[in-house]
């Protein structure tokens, strides 16, 4: 029997095409009628896999949180709860800028989404087990996701143009360099998570400190 010539329609490769199309243009360029045009298909085909477009963007968002490492908070890892959440939140960052346009549906939390609810129940069941109460477990939750989605939002140093001109000196005493920020995005704003992140558990350590029982005084 001969092969088909296109691959078979299915739930995966429409995920795969929308992905791709979210990518490369942003959440609005994705409609039941561009997918079904990328695909080749009719456009009822693909509510046999969705029931409409915001199942699709939702599949999508998904598949981001798939790619988050969630390793560190395996209960054999041998990592602490502060080490796991800074490698946590450098892997959720990392799909998060390869796949920025999907940032604003992931800023919403989880909903039924099945990867991102597996990140939330890897951190909350993390945190508890070390020793947080499931209310601040919860927070330190949210607290990550703020931090994280946050800061791939968008370009601090790419929202300096890279003019001199534009940073009189007489009106900016300051900002003398601030024209060299835009050739140094990726710098700068790596810099500015890792300076951000250090400072957010830094004082989640020291809220940690006060959980411990006091000593023992004879």
């Amino acid at each position: 029997m001969a092969r088909p010539r296109k691959p078979l329609l299915s739930r995966e490769l429409i995920v795969e095409t929308a992905s791709a199309l979210v990518d490369a243009e942003g959440l609005d360029a994705v409609s039941t009628r561009r997918l079904a045009a990328e695909l080749g298909v009719s456009g009822p085909s693909l509510y046999n896999h969705f029931r409409n477009k915001d199942e699709i963007l939702d599949a999508v968002a998904d598949a981001v949180s798939a790619q988050v490492d969630l390793s560190m908070f395996a209960e054999d890892d041998p990592r602490d709860w502060r080490t796991a959440l800074h490698d946590y939140a450098v892997s959720y960052r990392a799909a998060l800028t390869a796949h920025p346009h999907t940032v604003p549906l992931l800023a919403h939390g989880p909903r039924r989404r099945p990867a991102g609810l597996r990140v939330a129940d890897a951190v909350f069941g993390a945190m508890v087990r070390a020793g947080w109460p499931p209310a601040q477990a919860t927070h330190i939750g949210a607290l990550m996701r703020y931090f994280i989605t946050g800061s791939a939002l968008g370009s601090f140093a790419r929202g300096f143009v890279d003019d001199a001109a534009a940073y009189d000196p007489a009106d900016y005493p300051h900002l003398g360099q601030a024209h060299l920020l835009a050739d140094r995005q990726e710098k700068v704003d790596e810099g500015a998570f890792e300076t951000g992140l250090s400072a957010l558990l830094d004082g989640l350590a020291l809220q940690y400190e006060t959980l411990r029982p006091p000593p023992n005084r004879r």
